[in-house]
């Protein structure tokens, strides 16, 4: 098992995983699965946040109840596929602050470029969670966490739909201090640098483009 990765298999996870890699689903159903999914993932990525205690009054009587401790989470997509797993973090953890940076890997030397780069304030004080629903080579994440790093942030953790063996050794190789979380570790990268058996290219089929 590679290091700081956790494969989540949740099997309302692992079905709806399925039916996103299945080429009939269609783009309405595969948008609609990519944000129920995401905040399946949100779910067990959330679950050891810290606490504390605050009095509050029921319809009874009064209790120290628990809250979630410090400043509001931040999520950051990265562009453009990661919106389709933002929108299922927000359903459950609407209050989060929202970051965007926009990588593309140049088609002849694979190197992530960045065109746009936009992030919350005091992301020093927050968890950062990074969404990318794809984690192929590991250039394209690694380069976007190495800007979000330098914009302050020193609690990352890293959320995808599916990993390929050689993304996460870079990944890992990279930024041994990230967690990665993801639906399921495949097989290998083919020649086009795309995940096998994987699901396509993420961003066009959450919007319909190819």
């Amino acid at each position: 098992m590679h290091e700081n990765l956790t494969i989540i298999d949740h099997p309302l996870v692992q079905h709806k995983l399925s039916l996103m890699r299945d080429k009939e689903t269609s783009t309405r159903s595969f948008r609609i699965l990519i944000r129920e999914t995401g905040t399946l993932l949100a779910y067990e990525v959330t679950k050891d946040l810290p606490l504390i205690t605050k009095e509050i009054e029921t319809p009874l009587m009064k209790m120290n109840a628990p809250f979630l401790e410090g400043k509001k989470l931040c999520l950051v997509s990265i562009l453009r596929a990661g919106n389709g797993l933002l929108d299922g973090f927000l359903d459950l953890v609407p209050s989060a602050r929202v970051g965007h940076i926009g990588l593309y890997r140049d088609p002849e030397t694979l190197v992530a470029v960045e065109y746009y780069l936009k992030l919350p304030e005091l992301i020093d004080q927050r968890l950062v969670i990074a969404l990318d629903p794809m984690l192929a080579t590991g250039h394209s994440s690694a380069a976007a966490v190495t800007r979000i790093k330098e914009n302050g942030a020193a609690n990352i953790r890293f959320v995808c739909l599916l990993a390929a063996p050689e993304g996460v050794e870079y990944f890992n190789k990279i930024h041994p201090d990230v967690k990665i979380y993801t639906a399921a570790l495949d097989d290998k990268l083919n020649d086009h640098a795309y995940i096998l058996p994987g699901l396509g290219d993420a961003g066009d089929r959450i919007f319909g483009t190819k």
